[in-house]
């Protein structure tokens, strides 16, 4: 890293490292041995910039703006930034990265409150509490509305992380019995935590009488709970959104309610915040509603301000394995001599995510004579296979800690030649089953520094992995790949590459597509159904 985060012991006793807090929070115990630390809430800016180039880290809230002027005032010694809470958009992340400064936050300091949050919708919507509420102030007596009961009902999770899992632990007190979909998380969580495993989303929602979202919001889980998911649900069912809007798609879940199909729903999260006065929420019945206010506890608050000051210490020390939300650039020689295969490195690990979620042990092979020491390239791998299926955001600095929260074994081989490449990076991952493990493995190298694909399964192939990749395989006879083809050129889908490979002639056949647009899952479900074809996966690189 460009940014030493620990001073050397002689510094140490000769000189306190300081830390400027410049918003309002709680932070705790101030009194720390070897630091100083200066709490100033609502610090006007004009003075952070004066007084920031005297200290080693900064403690924010979201009032402080920290962009390229406040950085660029900070001068050398500032090494560390923290922000207190989850959200960073008043950091500029790629600036503070350039310049080598580590970004923290703590996002695990609500986990509890958001977690109480969604629980509390459940209940409030399963007894009628906003229509009794509305009706009572209205001058309405209505003692008519009967209300559902949680007890022995089936809670369905989507996401199995810190809140996810929080929330399983609660309604299991409830007498709730819980099944979990999430295809990032191993079989051993669920055993641990007592939660039935659903295969399929669609499996979760046509078993569950009430429903309630814990995964953050990628692209994959943008609007997965839709017109058709909420129509899987059971007549009755209640849904709860406390986690990100737009998980549970708005106008669907309103469109649910007013037909009677939903019995009630929660949420506390809008797509955009605060919400317009003619947003179709405010009218959509038995809808309770909240401001976004997982975090909105005394107690939250409290572990908030502790905990961010807490993990600033710490990587000033040296340990930055809690909180990082960003990864300093790597000196400008290990960038120039890895940078290729550290994109290539992320591209594998995501490629793999999508093919075996869930994985028990991730295994990286490294062939070949390395411009520098490969192991920031293990990292990138986890930052790859992570992404998306976390809490946290993984980079190169908190990859291996979000890993083995995870569970994820790490096992890395160093072989003295590729066969056909200068140096090769293979990948594979291994989820443990009952019956069988299952494994997927993935291989490439760089050019110049592009990274390029040079093995699926036991397959050669070479490819740029770019965008959209269809992998389908089929026995090795002609016509396949023209019935595909054809196939995309009905749907007006155009194929930027391709690169084929074969085990042996007449055997099985594999063929990699890159398209420049995605496919639907009926589309991907047309090629399989192909007579040419024995199976097909999109991924996206």
């Amino acid at each position: 890293m460009t940014a030493a985060l620990s001073a050397t012991p002689t510094e140490a006793r000769t000189a306190p490292l300081r830390v400027l807090i410049c918003d309002e929070m709680n932070p705790g115990n101030l009194t720390h041995e070897g630091f100083e630390i200066d709490y100033e809430g609502n610090l006007e800016r004009a003075e952070t910039l004066r007084r920031l180039p005297e200290y080693d880290a900064l403690i924010t809230r979201s009032r402080t703006k920290v962009d390229r002027e406040l950085i660029d005032a900070a001068g050398p010694r500032l090494k560390v930034i923290g922000r207190g809470g989850v959200g960073v958009d008043n950091i500029d992340l790629d600036y503070a990265s350039l310049r080598g400064l580590l970004v923290l936050n703590a996002p695990e300091s609500n986990n509890v409150s958001a977690a109480e949050l969604a629980v509390m919708h459940l209940m409030a919507a399963a007894r009628g509490l906003t229509r009794s509420d509305s009706k009572t102030r209205a001058g309405q007596w209505d003692r008519k509305f009967l209300g559902v009961e949680l007890k022995d009902k089936t809670l369905g999770i989507v996401g199995l992380g810190r809140i996810g899992s929080i929330v399983a632990d609660r309604a299991q007190g409830l007498r709730l019995k819980v099944v979990a979909f999430d295809p990032y998380v191993p079989a051993s969580k669920f055993e641990r935590q007592g939660v039935e495993r659903a295969e399929t989303l669609d499996d979760l929602l046509a078993r569950v009488d009430f429903l309630t979202v814990h995964t953050p919001l990628t692209e994959e889980t943008q609007g997965m709970v839709g017109e058709r998911e909420l129509a899987l649900l059971r007549p009755g069912a209640i849904v709860v959104n406390a986690a990100r809007g737009g998980i549970v798609e708005e106008r669907a879940l309103v469109a649910a309610l007013e037909s009677g199909h939903l019995f009630a729903a929660g949420v506390d999260v809008f797509v955009d915040e605060p919400p317009t006065p003619d947003h179709h929420f405010l009218r959509a019945p038995n809808l309770g509603i909240t401001a976004h206010l997982g975090a909105n506890t005394f107690e939250a608050q409290e572990r908030v301000g502790a905990e961010i000051v807490s993990r600033v210490l710490d990587a000033l020390h040296g340990d930055v394995s809690k909180g990082a939300v960003n990864a300093p650039a790597l000196d400008a020689k290990t960038l120039g001599a890895l940078g290729g295969y550290l994109k290539l490195g992320e591209k594998l690990g995501r490629i793999l995510a999508q093919l075996l979620p869930g994985a028990h042990d991730i295994e990286l092979t490294f062939r070949g004579e390395f411009p520098a020491d490969p192991a920031p390239v293990v990292t990138a791998a986890l930052v790859g296979y992570l992404s998306g299926s976390t809490d946290e955001k993984p980079n190169l600095i908190n990859a291996r800690a979000l890993a083995k929260e995870r569970g994820l074994n790490i096992a890395v081989r160093e072989e003295g030649d590729s066969p056909d490449y200068q140096t090769e990076v293979i990948v594979k991952v291994t989820a443990h089953g009952p019956d069988k493990d299952r494994t997927r493995t993935v291989g490439g190298t760089v050019f110049g520094r592009s990274p390029r694909l040079t093995r699926l399964r036991d397959f050669r192939v070479e490819l740029e992995p770019e965008g959209y990749i269809l992998i389908a395989s089929n026995e090795d006879k002609p016509g396949a790949v023209a019935k595909l083809s054809n196939l995309l050129g009905t749907w007006g889908v155009n194929i930027a590459g391709m690169a084929l490979g074969r085990a042996e002639k007449g055997g099985q056949a594999l063929f990699t597509l890159t398209l420049d647009d995605g496919l639907t899952p009926e589309q991907l479900q047309a090629i399989r159904d192909l007579d040419v074809i024995e199976s097909a996966y999109l991924v996206r690189a």
